[in-house]
Protein backbone atom coordinates (compact mmCIF):
# COMPACT_ATOMS: atom_id res chain seq x y z
CA UNK A 1 0.00 0.00 0.00
CA UNK A 2 2.99 2.23 1.00
CA UNK A 3 4.89 1.61 -2.29
CA UNK A 4 1.27 2.59 -4.57
CA UNK A 5 0.93 5.86 -2.63
CA UNK A 6 4.87 6.60 -3.01
CA UNK A 7 4.50 5.48 -6.88
CA UNK A 8 1.36 7.60 -7.53
CA UNK A 9 2.43 10.87 -5.43
CA UNK A 10 6.30 11.07 -7.04
CA UNK A 11 7.89 9.67 -3.66
CA UNK A 12 11.49 8.08 -3.63
CA UNK A 13 9.93 5.44 -5.87
CA UNK A 14 9.81 7.46 -9.08
CA UNK A 15 12.19 5.69 -11.65
CA UNK A 16 13.47 8.61 -13.23
CA UNK A 17 14.47 10.53 -9.85
CA UNK A 18 15.60 7.51 -8.41
CA UNK A 19 17.79 6.87 -11.67
CA UNK A 20 19.01 10.44 -11.27
CA UNK A 21 20.08 10.49 -7.52
CA UNK A 22 21.48 7.31 -8.27
CA UNK A 23 23.63 8.59 -11.04
CA UNK A 24 24.63 11.33 -9.14
CA UNK A 25 25.57 8.82 -6.12
CA UNK A 26 27.50 7.00 -8.25
CA UNK A 27 29.34 10.12 -9.55
CA UNK A 28 30.59 11.46 -5.90
CA UNK A 29 31.91 8.20 -5.24
CA UNK A 30 33.85 8.38 -8.30
CA UNK A 31 35.39 11.69 -7.16
CA UNK A 32 36.16 10.81 -4.07
CA UNK A 33 37.85 7.66 -4.93
CA UNK A 34 39.94 9.52 -7.29
CA UNK A 35 40.50 12.16 -5.19
CA UNK A 36 41.39 9.16 -2.43
CA UNK A 37 43.83 7.66 -4.99
CA UNK A 38 45.73 11.05 -5.86
CA UNK A 39 46.20 12.09 -2.11
CA UNK A 40 47.56 8.15 -1.69
CA UNK A 41 50.15 8.77 -4.40
CA UNK A 42 50.91 12.29 -3.32
CA UNK A 43 51.90 10.98 0.10
CA UNK A 44 52.68 7.50 -0.83
CA UNK A 45 55.31 7.64 -3.69
CA UNK A 46 58.90 8.65 -3.04
CA UNK A 47 60.00 9.38 -6.20
CA UNK A 48 56.80 12.29 -7.07
CA UNK A 49 58.19 15.39 -7.75
CA UNK A 50 56.56 18.71 -6.68
CA UNK A 51 55.82 19.45 -10.20
CA UNK A 52 54.43 16.09 -10.74
CA UNK A 53 52.17 16.09 -7.60
CA UNK A 54 51.00 19.72 -8.53
CA UNK A 55 49.73 18.28 -11.98
CA UNK A 56 48.11 15.43 -10.42
CA UNK A 57 46.47 18.76 -7.98
CA UNK A 58 45.48 20.42 -11.33
CA UNK A 59 43.97 17.51 -13.25
CA UNK A 60 41.90 15.96 -10.10
CA UNK A 61 40.22 19.64 -10.59
CA UNK A 62 39.43 19.43 -14.14
CA UNK A 63 38.17 15.97 -13.75
CA UNK A 64 36.15 17.12 -10.86
CA UNK A 65 34.62 20.03 -12.90
CA UNK A 66 34.60 17.90 -15.92
CA UNK A 67 32.03 15.63 -13.74
CA UNK A 68 30.09 18.47 -11.85
CA UNK A 69 30.76 21.37 -14.21
CA UNK A 70 28.50 24.22 -11.62
CA UNK A 71 30.50 23.06 -8.62
CA UNK A 72 34.01 25.00 -8.55
CA UNK A 73 33.23 26.46 -5.33
CA UNK A 74 32.14 22.76 -3.83
CA UNK A 75 35.37 21.63 -4.82
CA UNK A 76 36.82 24.94 -3.60
CA UNK A 77 36.03 24.81 -0.39
CA UNK A 78 35.51 20.56 0.34
CA UNK A 79 38.76 18.95 -2.10
CA UNK A 80 41.21 22.19 -2.22
CA UNK A 81 42.01 22.24 1.35
CA UNK A 82 42.83 19.08 1.73
CA UNK A 83 44.97 18.45 -1.64
CA UNK A 84 46.82 21.57 -0.33
CA UNK A 85 47.58 20.74 3.29
CA UNK A 86 49.05 17.55 1.87
CA UNK A 87 51.22 18.92 -0.37
CA UNK A 88 52.82 21.67 2.32
CA UNK A 89 53.42 18.24 4.28
CA UNK A 90 54.66 15.93 1.78
CA UNK A 91 56.90 18.64 0.19
CA UNK A 92 57.60 21.34 3.26
CA UNK A 93 55.98 24.44 1.42
CA UNK A 94 55.54 27.33 2.91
Amino acid sequence: MLHAWLQENGGPLDNAHASEGLQEAQKIRRLQVMINMVMSVISQDPNLTVEEASELVAGTKRAALAMFPDKEFTYDIIYKPRLQRLMRERFHLQ
